[in-house]
């Protein structure tokens, strides 16, 4: 089965593989750009798109197109200046040991812990976004040492997490920054956006060295998303709080159904 995997070539793709891979890679990348948790659709996709694919090469080639797509993304945020690099600089070089780290991790050992951990935790995560009913586009009062450590850590443990199991890491990370770091809508977007290219970075170039991308599928699903983190960012810089946060409500209620899913029915996702 690997050796077929990995010798998949593009011109021998049914047009059906392709279009549902792009389809699925674009509005996965269109909600990551607004508030993360693309991962939700787009590692279903793979599944669906090529049946019997192992679960770590739609992980592994999950994170090629999400990669790339997150560049664009990343850098319209960059350039409307919602980037706080005094904060978003050191968050790299977490994000990068912490994904390392999760995808070694992934590679070793079962995954169902952490499911059943996410289900007590998703309940309670998403009790406190609702109860929130305004996020803020203008930063909160907090000491510069206390909001780095928070961000900081949560680079760490957050792009570990991404590393380990993927689904709805820029959602995580989106309301640490803005409940915990008191970062606004926009600019915790945006520090969201470099840490989750840099975890991405990180786990791709764990899975690449244990053989677990399909570097010519990846390559076609990039176009995908490409436009839909373009396309995503825009609208998020455009309308701030009034889109992330239902847009993140969203991504907690797929990531709970995945998760469910993955232990009612292991044998879909190659459990």
């Amino acid at each position: 089965m690997l050796n077929v995997l990995t010798e998949i070539q593009i011109d021998g793709l049914a047009l059906w593989v392709v279009l549902l891979t792009c389809c699925g890679v674009f509005l996965a990348s269109f909600m990551d750009a607004i508030a993360g948790g693309g991962g939700i659709i787009s590692v279903p996709t793979y599944l669906m798109a090529f049946h019997g694919l192992p679960t770590y090469y739609a992980l592994g080639t999950n994170k090629l197109s999400a990669g790339i797509g997150t560049v664009f993304s990343t850098a319209r945020f960059i350039k409307n200046g919602y980037v706080k690099w005094s904060l978003a600089a050191p968050s790299i070089a977490f994000a990068l040991l912490g994904s390392v780290g999760g995808t070694w991790l992934q590679h070793h050992t079962p995954d169902v812990v952490l499911k059943y951990l996410l289900l007590v935790v998703l309940p309670i995560v998403a009790v406190v976004t609702l109860r929130t009913r305004a996020w803020p586009d203008e930063p909160g009062e907090i000491s510069f040492p206390k909001q780095a450590a928070i961000v900081w850590a949560a680079s760490l443990v957050i792009g570990a997490y991404d590393g380990y199991y993927g689904p709805g890491t820029g959602t995580f990370l989106m309301i640490i920054f803005i409940r915990l770091a008191k970062l606004d809508t926009r600019t915790a977007a945006g520090g969201v956006k470099v840490v989750n290219l840099s975890s991405n970075i990180g786990s791709l170039f764990t899975a690449w060295r244990a053989g677990y991308v399909l570097w010519g599928v990846g390559a076609i699903a990039a176009a995908a998303s490409i436009l839909g983190h373009y396309l995503g960012a825009g609208l998020a810089i455009k309308n701030g709080s009034k889109i992330v946060r239902p847009a993140v409500i969203l991504v907690l209620i797929l990531l709970t159904v995945k998760v469910l899913s993955e232990l009612l029915f292991p044998e879909f996702w190659g459990s």
